[in-house]
């Protein structure tokens, strides 16, 4: 190999590492995405549950519910 070829094989070696690194960065930030969705879903879920009972308690205490 000359030097114009290890040049050109180094370079295409670099540049599949950076594609490699690239795609598991963007899946790492896909799945911190998710997690971070299911977090903001749960917590949601649990504001509505909280929501409902201080809604049930007024009702129960204001006579409402029967």
């Amino acid at each position: 190999m000359n030097n114009s070829q290890t040049a050109s094989y180094n370079a295409g070696q670099a540049k599949g590492q950076a594609q490699e690194k690239t795609s598991q960065m963007t899946d790492k930030a896909g799945e911190m995405f998710q997690t971070a969705k299911e977090s903001v879903q749960g917590a949601g879920a649990q504001v509505a549950a909280t929501a409902q009972g201080a809604a049930e308690a007024v009702k129960n205490a204001t006579g409402m519910n029967k």
